[in-house]
């Protein structure tokens, strides 16, 4: 059960890594338009909303799949002088802040989406978007990157090794 639940976790991190790649490439796409509507004289309406759109997608999918690569930015410079029960107590501080964090702002993220669609905002751009779509993806995002904090805070209670991959600092 365990071991089904890891491959699921992966999975579900390299997902999240998956569609923000593609929400860069989308954001490529419509920066391309752009200039090619300008070269031709005409006019992308909204494009700059999309392209917002695409970034905001992008930086929210990546939280969960960068902090397991270790691309977020860390205490580990501290962490690293430490050693023992005094490294392994400061790493469960700061696991348990960082996920206590990242469930608040899931928590009200998932609340901004409810109440957009609820009184049917819409984006004040050219393109009138109900707003709880963009906001969508950072919900998701921030959701991911809970279970992910959670995550790896359980496997350090459990004793074992967390997820993230420290890159040497060059």
């Amino acid at each position: 059960m365990v071991r089904l639940l890891r491959v699921f976790l992966d999975t579900l991190y390299r997902a999240c890594g998956a569609i923000a790649a593609l929400a860069l490439l989308a954001l490529l796409a419509i920066i391309l338009l752009q200039i090619l509507a300008r070269w031709t004289g005409n006019q992308f309406p909204g494009s700059t909303d999309y392209a917002g759109y695409c970034m905001a997608s992008a930086s929210f999918f990546a939280l969960a799949y960068s902090l397991n690569d270790g691309a977020h930015i860390r205490v580990s410079l501290f962490l690293s002088r430490l050693a023992g029960g005094r490294r392994r107590l400061a790493e469960l501080w700061c696991f348990g802040i960082s996920t206590f964090l990242s469930c608040y702002f899931a928590w009200y993220a998932v609340r901004a989406v409810l109440v957009s669609r609820k009184i049917h905002d819409i984006s004040q751009g050219q393109d009138a978007t109900p707003i709880w779509i963009p906001q969508l993806a950072m919900a998701i995002g921030t959701v991911v990157l809970a279970i992910a904090f959670i995550d790896n805070l359980a496997r350090l209670v459990a004793g074992s090794e967390t997820a993230i991959e420290d890159k040497p600092i060059e």
